[in-house]
């Protein structure tokens, strides 16, 4: 069931939103060689408990860190960890905050020092990617327009949409209904009605689209071991289109 959003509802998910892309930023701003991504994610947790909210992800499903950090061929869900940030990496950050029983939820993939010329096409495809299938949540266009949004242009541009992880609502759960996928034909699935509140996700590879999991029963990898990119935002559909909730 597709749960809609009251104003007072909206307004808590867009303080939690407004967290979570400041604490992003602030990753951002550390992500640099040499810096762990176990030091990237006791920042966010710090960051977190200052503002009065806890990690989305910690201890979710037996998740046990604060933070997914996934270089390069790391699709979603890594581990943090204790090997310093290279020149070249690319490395994706999915990072949410609970704030007053409400979510926020996003991610970003930044680039570590000078990156090939590949991961940088990559990188700029998936964040435009983003920005097209939000442009796409408006009132009376169908659920799958936002899908069929990010296929089309990733595939034009010569990249690979990942299917076995896709967005989803979000709201009082980190997972609500709908399930968004990146990918299908435009014009099918529910009706998009202001007050419904979406992570949209597009996950996309450099190569071949298909993924595996490791040993750690969490992080994502590609199966050729190609680089992936993953950009978010929780969106809010409103009377006047689509509203980011986590933006700065």
């Amino acid at each position: 069931m597709i749960v809609l959003k009251n104003a007072h509802e909206l307004g808590r998910m867009r303080e939690a939103g407004r967290m979570v892309a400041e604490i992003l930023q602030l990753l951002q701003e550390n992500i640099k060689p040499g810096v762990t991504t176990l030091e990237l994610d006791e920042l966010a947790e710090r960051e977190c408990r200052k503002r009065g909210a806890r990690p989305a992800f910690k201890g979710y499903g037996g998740f046990p860190f604060s933070i997914c950090s996934s270089p390069d061929e790391k699709v979603v869900h890594g581990f943090p960890d204790a090997c310093p940030l290279r020149d070249g990496q690319i490395l994706s950050i999915d990072f949410g905050v609970i704030w007053h029983g409400f979510y926020g939820d996003a991610a970003i993939t930044v680039p570590v020092g000078p990156v090939s010329q590949e991961k940088a096409h990559l990188v700029e495809v998936t964040r435009r990617s983003l920005e097209l299938a939000i442009a796409q949540a408006k009132p009376g266009h169908r659920l799958s327009d936002i899908s069929h949004a990010v296929q089309s242009y990733v595939e034009s541009e010569g990249l690979a949409v990942v299917r076995e992880f896709v967005g989803h609502g979000i709201g009082k759960s980190l997972h609500e209904d709908p399930q968004i996928p990146n990918f299908g034909a435009a014009g099918q699935g529910p009706l998009l009605r202001p007050g419904m509140t979406l992570a949209i996700e597009p996950m996309i590879n450099a190569g071949d689209m298909g993924v595996k999991i490791l040993a750690d029963g969490w992080t994502a990898v590609t199966v050729d071991g190609r680089p992936s990119a993953h950009f978010e935002h929780t969106v809010a559909i409103t009377d006047k289109g689509p509203a980011i909730l986590t933006a700065v």
